[in-house]
């Protein structure tokens, strides 16, 4: 494999980042969102996740960024703040070649650092299998599966719902 550097994600990446999310958008059905969002969009998102404490980090090949993946919130009401959900992607020609497991065993180690307790995968499309085999490598077990919720490229899409303990998990309180 290439040598694949995993680091903080900064304001200079978010042209690549963008191009590789726009180009998941457009094709495939990871992501339920139609239209790609612009650099400006993508920077919004990625200061408000920064500046909220969550870790943001990209992977480089050869000085090029080539995926990246972050921690959010999970949902907004306070009894959630210990619960992350986890976003990454990875450009088309470098998947399947351990860059996603790479982000993820990194921003596993960087959300337990930050005290998070737990790690929610939402998986877009049931036969997203590479995804769904990541998560399950990282550690994470299937939750369930919401049926028919998004429809994108002309059909129903499935998400499923996968679980990762971090820390201390439930064990002490926060």
């Amino acid at each position: 494999m290439t040598t694949v550097t995993i680091r903080a994600a900064n304001g200079g990446d978010i042209a690549a980042i963008t191009r590789i999310y726009a180009q998941a958008v457009r094709i495939g059905t990871a992501t339920f969102e139609i239209e790609p969002p612009d650099e400006a969009e993508m920077a919004r998102r990625q200061s408000a996740l920064l500046a909220n404490g969550y870790p943001y980090l990209v992977a480089e090949v050869a000085g090029a960024v080539v995926g990246y993946a972050y921690a959010g919130p999970y949902h907004v009401r306070p009894a959630y703040r210990w619960t992350v959900e986890d976003t990454f992607y990875v450009a088309p020609e470098f998947q399947r070649q351990g860059v996603g497991r790479l982000l993820m065993a990194r921003l596993i180690a960087e959300a337990q650092a930050r005290g998070f307790r737990q790690m929610i995968g939402i998986v877009g499309d049931s036969t997203n299998a590479a995804s769904i085999a990541l998560h399950a490598a990282a550690g994470f077990r299937r939750i369930g599966a919401l049926q028919s919720v998004g429809f994108k490229h002309g059909r129903w899409l499935d998400i499923v719902v996968m679980q990762r303990a971090l820390g201390e998990a439930d064990t002490t309180t926060p």
